[in-house]
């Protein structure tokens, strides 16, 4: 709780409820009420983040960028374990290829916890966190390009404008310091069927870009890249480099939900994210509904949205196209819900789709 009151004390002055909230969601405490830190912070905030810190502080920062810019190759060995934490594109490519087998890691919010809660041995890591070309974003007239190595966090900030949709997504992922350390990259390899990402991507029509050492490229829609349970398209010396996100046009709606158990800090029991356009007359012309939590993969309820093609986009066939959403999946059952209930909060959430395309 401290390290994070300090961060929003040297970050911001006077913050809002919702700033301080956002940045106390990542503790969880089972001994007192939260109203007493959330107070303090904002009483602390009003000293404009000056403290002995402060006037050694651009130096230090100075220093830091000094350091990251003169990142080198750096590898370790021990316990059991070989790590490589490459600082360049080309050497990170160098070493997937000689090393199939490694683990890839950004963040590592993911593999982090598989090792440390669930006593897995990771023999070969690779450490892809310093390479800057995994953190660059483009900007062209038809498409945002968003490098694979971004947290969560700055790609939130990066997308406000351009998809509401992402940015209204993101500040439900995780907490902030989840945010701040897992990446776009991360969440995507890890082929998750409740990757809170995945079905929103799948819903924008989002590509991934990939690259081999050599210099050889390809491209594919996000769709075929997933292609199982925790099983991505990737061959052998391939990385994810970026994702490419076509701007959408004025008349596109998109959506994205998530249900879980709690609002903040919990992954999700099922998503969906929707994808609308009607012409003038109020008939679908195209839409997408992608599911995560429903399957072994996020996957689209296809049969629904062949059923809703060139209907006119109203209730009466919305409920009918919401028991083919059910009919489309074979949930398991698990301790966050059984397939049944799976199933309802699935049709419900395309209802809900329908309810705010209505307001």
């Amino acid at each position: 709780f401290v390290m994070s009151m300090f961060a929003v004390y040297k970050k911001h002055h006077q913050p809002s409820r919702e700033i301080v909230l956002d940045a106390l969601t990542g503790n969880l405490c089972r001994c007192t009420g939260y109203q007493p830190i959330i107070e303090a912070t904002m009483h602390a905030c009003q000293h404009k983040g000056k403290d002995h810190f402060t006037p050694s502080e651009k130096q230090i920062e100075k220093t830091l960028w000094e350091w990251q810019d003169n990142q080198i190759d750096c590898a370790l060995q021990g316990g059991g374990q070989r790590y490589w934490l490459p600082a360049t594109l080309s050497s990170a490519l160098l070493l997937r290829e000689k090393y199939p087998d490694a683990v890839m890691v950004s963040g590592a919010t993911d593999v982090a916890l598989r090792q440390t809660k669930k006593n897995e041995h990771f023999p070969l890591l690779i450490d892809l966190s310093a390479v800057k070309e995994l953190k660059a974003f483009r900007r062209s007239d038809t498409h945002l390009e968003l490098g694979a190595g971004i947290c969560l966090e700055k790609i939130k900030a990066l997308v406000e404008k351009d998809f509401p949709a992402l940015y209204d997504m993101l500040t439900v992922f995780g907490s902030l310091q989840i945010r701040n350390m897992a990446t776009l990259g991360g969440n995507i390899a890890s082929a998750s069927p409740i990757g809170d990402t995945l079905p929103l991507l799948f819903a924008l029509g989002a590509n991934v870009n990939l690259a081999r050492n050599g210099g050889s490229k390809r491209q594919m829609p996000i769709e075929e890249f997933i292609i199982g349970y925790r099983t991505t398209a990737l061959v052998p010396g391939e990385l994810i480099v970026s994702v490419s996100i076509p701007f959408l046009s004025k008349d596109e709606i998109i959506r994205s939900y998530k249900v879980s158990r709690r609002k903040d800090l919990d992954i999700s029991t099922v998503s969906a994210a929707f994808a609308l356009k009607k012409d003038q007359d109020n008939v679908v012309e195209k839409i997408c509904m992608a599911y995560g939590g429903m399957a072994a993969k996020p996957q689209r309820a296809v049969e629904a949205e062949h059923f809703m093609a060139q209907k006119s986009w109203e209730k009466e066939n919305v409920l009918e196209a919401m028991s083919l959403v059910e009919q489309n999946f074979a949930p398991l059952s698990d301790a966050r819900a059984n397939k049944e209930a799976r199933k309802i909060a699935a049709s419900n959430l395309l209802l809900k789709f329908f309810d705010d395309t209505q307001l």
